[in-house]
């Protein structure tokens, strides 16, 4: 593959400066740009890109800036020998400590505080109203860069990790795999259960009324995968009926979430607008992924992330 040009799509906009990642990229030795969906591609185009186009099926290679691709037709760039790249494994830090975050406010109750400051209101917890994520099981589906994050970030704190694994294979700092035919039993006993799951045929809604009835009344959903995963209908209709005590929630079937979904007016739900990747060098992650498959290029070796 001869690459000529680094085409950075102004839909990378979305997850940070556009600029940023340009001039991240300038080290690569290859001219870059900055398009728009007015440009045309063609041999030795490498395109870097939050979503697909289908003028990119005549560049040589496209990297998606996110970890999920399932918005892009992978099968569609087979047929036409465009080379797909994305951008799993660099995702583990910010989203573990996100999701730190999220059990750590539902524990110690921080969301509540901030809730009634805006009316300078002074409010002390119930006595059995606070308690401490130490001991406390969590349940991580999805053990892949993401799901690893969290377990190593949730393991640090003292708590009881299990976690769900298509191969069942053993994970640094989970006490337990189960494999996803298991996952009511990996579930039941787990005051948070953590979903860090691709969205595949598999994954789309395997969260829905049976999941969350298996679930202890007191324990707490969190959402990092995909919304698809979890039936929003039926979480909507756990929480009203108490069959989990709350929700933390950073991805949804329809973005932005629509100004009248019922999720915005649970108190126990925390929303957060799919940025739980967030920080301010992803352009200097993403450019380190590509620089790294550049190279790999030249050398004639293996690209890290091929899907196709």
């Amino acid at each position: 593959m001869d690459l000529d040009r680094l085409a950075v799509h102004e839909s990378v906009g979305k997850v940070m400066p556009p600029q940023l990642l340009v001039d991240a990229l300038e080290d690569t030795g290859i001219p870059v740009e900055l398009v728009d969906d007015d440009e045309q591609f063609g041999p030795g185009d490498v395109v870097v890109t939050f979503g697909h186009r289908d003028t990119f099926l005549d560049a040589d290679w496209v990297h998606g800036v996110r970890s999920g691709y399932d918005e892009f037709p992978v099968g569609v760039y087979d047929e036409a020998g465009t080379v797909f790249t994305n951008s799993t494994g660099i995702h583990g830090t910010t989203i573990g400590e996100t999701v730190a975050g999220y059990m750590l406010s539902f524990a110690r109750r921080l969301h509540t505080y901030r809730d009634v400051q805006f009316d300078h209101e002074w409010r002390r917890p119930s006595y059995d109203e606070s308690f401490t994520l130490q001991n406390e099981r969590l349940c991580v589906v999805g053990l892949g860069t993401l799901g690893r994050g969290i377990a190593d970030r949730a393991a640090a704190l003292g708590m009881d990790v299990v976690g769900v694994r298509r191969s069942g294979d053993p994970v640094e700092n989970v006490s337990v795999v189960y494999t996803p035919d298991q996952l009511h039993t990996a579930i039941e006993d787990a005051r948070f259960v953590a979903l860090a799951t691709p969205l595949t045929r598999e994954t789309e809604g395997m969260f829905a009324a049976p999941e969350f009835e298996t679930m202890r009344e007191d324990a707490y959903l969190i959402n990092v995968s995909r919304g698809e995963v979890a039936d929003e209908s039926d979480l909507v209709s756990a929480l009203r009926d108490g069959a989990i005590a709350g929700a933390a929630l950073d991805v949804f079937t329809k973005e932005p979430l629509p100004e009248d979904s019922p999720l915005w007016d649970f108190d126990e739900v925390l929303l957060t607008p799919h940025v739980s990747p967030a920080t301010g060098k992803y352009h200097e992650d993403i450019a380190g992924l590509v620089s790294e498959n550049v190279s790999n290029v030249r050398a004639g070796d293996s690209m890290m992330n091929r899907i196709v």
